[in-house]
C-alpha cells in the first residue's frame, strides 16, 4: 500500500486516480487541486471529450459508452492506476464506490483506497449484515427481517409470507445488496407479495448480481434522516452533522438539507450517537453516511450504512466548512481525524446556518420523470450569494443515456433556512437550460410550496404535493402563448428565423424581443 503520512502540511499523496465521470470527477479533482495533487482521470468512449477529462492531468481510455464496459470494469481502472503511477483511487459514488471487490483490487495492488476498507465495505454491503450489526450494537431498527432469502428456493416464499403477516401491511421487499430504490418494491396486500419477489429479486439479481430480499415494515409518514460521519484508521470516529433527505421519488432523493429542519439538541445528540455506534459495530473509517426513518418524538430506525461520499456532501460542507473530500484524502493517508472535524463534531447539535440542495436531472417531472437524454443548448447556472453549483456540463455537450442522469447539483446557504429557500428561489429562477428537459419545474414548484416553506416533509411529499400533469399544461399554454406572440408582433416562425418584419417601429430590428420569445419556446419546449 502507499506509504501513510502523518504530515498534514504535505499532501497526502502525489498523483491519485479518479474512478468515476461527470460532476463528482470534476468534484474530486478540484479538490486534488487544492492539495497539490496530480490526477488521472478515466473515461468511456461517450465522455472522451468531457470536462473531468479535460481537467486532469492524465486520462486513461477505459472502453466503450456501456458501464460494464466502462466504469464497472474494476481490473481495467486498478491497472490504469498502476501504470500511471497513481498511489490512491478514489471512487466518487456509485459505479465502483461500494463494492468491496474493486476496493480489495486496489488494496491489493499497493494503492490506497479513498474510503472504507474493503472489509468495512463488505459488512456494510450486505443490508442485513448492517442491521444485524446496528442491531447488536442497540441501535433501533426498522422492523423486518434479518435474514436473506432466495426468492427461486420452492420453501422461501410461503416462509416469507408468514413472516410478512407478522410484521404487517404495508411493507417493502428490499434488496440485500441493493441500493437507490431499485430491487425494491412496495406491498400492501399478502396476495400481492408473490409477484413482489419475483419482480424485486429479478430487478437485484440484474443490477447487483444478488437476488436474495428481505423484508422491512413500511414506516409512513417519516422523515428521511442521515447522519455524516468520518473516521481515522486508529478508530476515531465522530458525526458532524445530519441531513434530511426527505423529498424522495421511488426512493430515490431529489432535494437534500441540513441540518435536519426541526430536530432539537437532543433529538440530534440522540441520533449522532445511533450513528456513530452502528458505524463503530463494523469497524468503519473514513466517510460514510448512517440512515434513519425519524418517525417524530426522538424514534429513528436505523437503514442502513452507505460506505462512501454521498451525493448531497456538498450543504454538509456549507454548513460545516469542511471540505469533505479533503478529509477523505487524509483519512486515507492514515492521518487522524482533523482538529476541524473534531471542532465540527462538537458544534454538531447546534448547528450555525442552513443549506439546501437541489439535484438537477436530465428528466422529465411531467412524465414520472422518464430519463430525457440528449444535446444541451443554452446552459446558464446560478452565482451570487451563498450559491454553489456542482456541474461538469457545458452547452453544447450531449447528456448521454448510458449514465445517471444527474448534470447538476445547485446548493443555497443562508444565516437560517428562510434565508437558504430565499436564495435557492432566486437561484433557480436564473437558471437556463435548453435542449433537454429537467427538473427544473419540479424543483422550482417545491421551493415555492408553502408546506416545503414550513418544513413539513416526509418521503411522501412528491406523490401528495406534485401533480405533473399540471405541469404539463402550464408548459403547453406558456408555448401556445410565446407562439402567440410570435405571430402579434410579426414572426410566423421563431425557427426559420425567416419570416415576418426584421425591424420595429424605429427601424432597428429588435432582437431582445425575440431572443426573449425563443428563450420562453426552448424552456418551455412544444
Amino acid at each position: 500500500m502507499a506509504s501513510l503520512r502523518k504530515d498534514s502540511s504535505r499532501r497526502p499523496f502525489d498523483r491519485v486516480l479518479v474512478a468515476n465521470r461527470g460532476e463528482i470527477a470534476l468534484r474530486i479533482i478540484r479538490a486534488c487541486r487544492d492539495l497539490g495533487m496530480e490526477v488521472v482521470a478515466v473515461y468511456s468512449d461517450a465522455d472522451a471529450d468531457a470536462v473531468h477529462v479535460r481537467s486532469a492531468d492524465d486520462a486513461i481510455r477505459i472502453g466503450p459508452a456501456p458501464p460494464g464496459e466502462s466504469y464497472l470494469r474494476g481490473e481495467a481502472i486498478v491497472e490504469a492506476a498502476v501504470a500511471t503511477h497513481a498511489q490512491a483511487v478514489h471512487p466518487g459514488y456509485g459505479f465502483l464506490a461500494e463494492r468491496a471487490t474493486f476496493a480489495r483490487l486496489v488494496e491489493d495492488a499497493g494503492l490506497a483506497f479513498v474510503g472504507p476498507s474493503s472489509a468495512a465495505i463488505a459488512a456494510l454491503g450486505d443490508k442485513l449484515s448492517a442491521r444485524r450489526a446496528a442491531s447488536a450494537a442497540g441501535v433501533p431498527v426498522v422492523a423486518g427481517t434479518l435474514e436473506p432469502a432466495a426468492v427461486d428456493a420452492p420453501d422461501q416464499v410461503p416462509a416469507l409470507v408468514a413472516e410478512a403477516e407478522a410484521i404487517g401491511f404495508p411493507l417493502l421487499v428490499k434488496a440485500s445488496a441493493g441500493g437507490g430504490g431499485r430491487g425494491m418494491r412496495r406491498v400492501e396486500r399478502v396476495v400481492d407479495l408473490p409477484a413482489a419477489l419475483a419482480a424485486a429479486s429479478a430487478e437485484a439479481s440484474s443490477t447487483f448480481g444478488d437476488g436474495t430480499v428481505y423484508l422491512e415494515r413500511e414506516v409512513r409518514p417519516a422523515r428521511h434522516v442521515e447522519v455524516q460521519l468520518l473516521g481515522d484508521i486508529d478508530g476515531g470516529l465522530v458525526a458532524i452533522g445530519e441531513r434530511d433527505c426527505s423529498i424522495q421519488r421511488r426512493h430515490q432523493k431529489l432535494i437534500e438539507e441540513c441540518p435536519a429542519p426541526g430536530l432539537t439538541a437532543d433529538e440530534r445528540v440522540h441520533v449522532h450517537d445511533l450513528a456513530v455506534r452502528a458505524a463503530r459495530s463494523v469497524g468503519l473509517s473514513n466517510a460514510a453516511t448512517a440512515e434513519f426513518l425519524y418517525e417524530g418524538d426522538g424514534r429513528f430506525s436505523f437503514l442502513e450504512v452507505n460506505a462512501r461520499l454521498q451525493v448531497e456532501h456538498g450543504v454538509t460542507e456549507l454548513v460545516t466548512g469542511l471540505d469533505l473530500v479533503v478529509e477523505q484524502f487524509r483519512l486515507a493517508a492514515g492521518e487522524p481525524l482533523s482538529a476541524e472535524a473534531v471542532a465540527a463534531a462538537q458544534a454538531a447539535a447546534t448547528p450555525a446556518g442552513h443549506a439546501i440542495e437541489v439535484r438537477i436531472s436530465a428528466e422529465d417531472p411531467s412524465r414520472a420523470f422518464i430519463p430525457a437524454p440528449g444535446r444541451v443548448g443554452r446552459w446558464a447556472m446560478p452565482s451570487g450569494p451563498g450559491i454553489r453549483v456542482d456541474a461538469a456540463i457545458e452547452a453544447g455537450e450531449r447528456v448521454p443515456p448510458d449514465y445517471d442522469p444527474l448534470i447538476a447539483k445547485i446548493m443555497a446557504h443562508g444565516r437560517d433556512r428562510p434565508e437558504a429557500i430565499a436564495r435557492l428561489r432566486r437561484a433557480l429562477g436564473e437558471v437556463e437550460v435548453t435542449g433537454i428537459q429537467t427538473t427544473l419545474p419540479f424543483h422550482r414548484a417545491v421551493v415555492a410550496d408553502p408546506q416545503f416553506a414550513a418544513g413539513r416533509l416526509s418521503t411522501e411529499w412528491v406523490g401528495e404535493r406534485w401533480d405533473g400533469a399540471a405541469d404539463r399544461r402550464e408548459r403547453l399554454e406558456l408555448a401556445q402563448l410565446a407562439a402567440g406572440l410570435a405571430i402579434i408582433d410579426g414572426w410566423p416562425s421563431l425557427e426559420d428565423g425567416s419570416g415576418g418584419r426584421t425591424t420595429g417601429a424605429d427601424g432597428q430590428r429588435p432582437d431582445w424581443r425575440r431572443a426573449g420569445r425563443e428563450a420562453m419556446l426552448e424552456r418551455w419546449p412544444r
